[in-house]
């Protein structure tokens, strides 16, 4: 691993200040130096280090997708997906790990796996080096109650096997369950406490009862694992309040009580709403047979609305919303994830700059990891991105591959910029990207 100087760049360093002309100085695996300079000012050369002539173009810390579900194979059904084959599945989810890092996501919160050991084998295999991913944290199957969002066994095949989620009833069935996802080395446990229009279940019933979701979090935190809910309806968001669920997925559905309750506590928990499955689902899935009327008769019009009311008035309390939008379906596909900060800026009334904050610095605390991610800093672990042209002006352009010009992860390029390119690059300035040894 050499040393890295990036020069001539406009660094955003995640702490919610415009950004500046200046050099990253990248050893190890850690940001360590960070100095503001005039634009076209000659840096100090560093022996040994690989320079990298940034020519105008934007630097900011690698994001942080909260809401990550790898083993989604990008088909319309619950069923298409729990069905794939695992040898299939494994390599699926290897191809999209990839993906997610060429896309800019250096950091990824697993929500649920489609089967019992997925996730998990998936982040050993990133840790270990054996395939290439973003840093990730691994969950459980989605647990649910029989009948619930989740529980996709039919009368004839009854068996386990056949679910998409981890069916329990009752609490020593949730005590089992989370002890053996546990023993499987999950980071995660995922509760599904509302439902889902889609499986037939509305969004705003919610499935389990106190004591299951009590034992649920009691037996999480013994082992020392994280739970995150599934939860839209009203009722399971104050839940996640209650019980000390630390991440919320989804909040549609937020009365003022539970609004007071999340501003209270927004220190202690994040809220990924997932408006990119409301959206997409609404307005973009009709080739899918979720047609207008279809979508209508499932009510996801009123929740898409419910939830942006609910979202902007989350924003204005100060608690963390964080990207992460339910990709992995067929009109929702993985890599189209930064249409998460596109949606945060249209629907939610973030600035891009709020837009950008939610998916950096935030993401460090979401990783378990405080600040050492999410920031260019001295000290900071040297996730970066280097893009060419402003996200802070178009928040769109990271939904492009070709604009991010190199992806750094842990200080090793993941995808170099271009050497000796004539690329010119679309901040304005006339200079060309380039590389050397110092």
């Amino acid at each position: 691993m050499s040393d890295v100087l990036f020069t001539n760049v406009r660094i955003f360093d995640g702490g919610g200040e415009a950004p500046f002309t200046g050099d990253v100085l990248v050893q190890g695996n850690r940001i360590s130096r960070v100095v503001k300079t005039g634009y076209g000012q000659r840096s100090t050369p560093v022996l040994g280090a690989t320079t990298i002539d940034g020519a105008g173009a934007f630097l900011m810390p690698g994001m942080v997708e909260a809401h990550t579900h790898f083993s989604w194979n990008d088909q319309p059904s619950l069923d298409a997906i729990q069905r794939m084959p695992p040898e299939e599945h494994i390599l699926w989810c290897a191809e999209v790990a990839k993906r997610y890092l060429d896309m800019g996501w250096t950091s990824c919160v697993g929500a649920a796996a489609a089967k019992p050991r997925l996730d998990v084998v998936i982040r050993n295999a990133i840790n270990d080096g054996t395939i290439v991913g973003p840093r990730y944290l691994a969950a459980s199957q989605e647990i649910t109650v029989p009948g619930g969002l989740g529980d996709t066994t039919q009368p004839h095949l009854p068996q386990s096997e056949f679910a998409f989620g981890a069916v329990v009833s009752g609490a020593e069935e949730m005590r089992r369950c989370v002890r053996m996802f546990c023993k499987y080395g999950v980071d995660t446990l995922k509760i599904n406490l509302s439902g889902e229009s889609i499986t037939g279940m509305p969004s705003e019933r919610s499935q389990f009862t106190e004591a299951e979701i009590a034992t649920c979090v009691e037996e999480a935190k013994v082992w020392g694992k994280r739970v995150a809910a599934h939860a839209r309806s009203t009722w399971s968001v104050k839940q996640c309040v209650k019980q000390g669920i630390e991440v919320i997925y989804h909040a549609s559905f937020c009365d003022e009580e539970a609004l007071d309750l999340l501003e209270a506590h927004k220190f202690e928990h994040f809220v990924a709403p997932g408006l990119a499955w409301l959206i997409r689902t609404v307005n973009n899935a009709a080739e899918y047979g979720l047609t207008p009327e279809v979508v209508k008769k499932m009510d996801y019009p009123r929740e898409l609305d419910a939830a942006i009311e609910s979202m902007r008035a989350l924003r204005k309390r100060g608690v963390r919303i964080m990207p992460g939008g339910d990709y992995g379906f067929a009109w929702t596909p993985h890599g189209s994830n930064a249409k998460d900060l596109e949606y945060f800026v249209k629907y939610v009334g973030m600035s891009p700059m709020e837009a950008l904050l939610s998916a950096t610095a935030w993401g460090g605390p979401m990783m378990k990891m405080g600040k050492q991610l999410g920031y260019i800093r001295e000290g900071c672990l040297a996730d970066i991105l280097l893009v060419d042209g402003d996200p802070l002006a178009d928040i769109s352009i990271l939904q492009d591959k070709a604009r991010i010009l190199a992806v750094m992860k842990d200080g090793e390029f993941h995808r170099a910029p271009p050497v000796g390119s004539a690329r010119p690059v679309r901040s304005g300035a006339p200079a060309t990207i380039t590389r050397w040894a110092a």
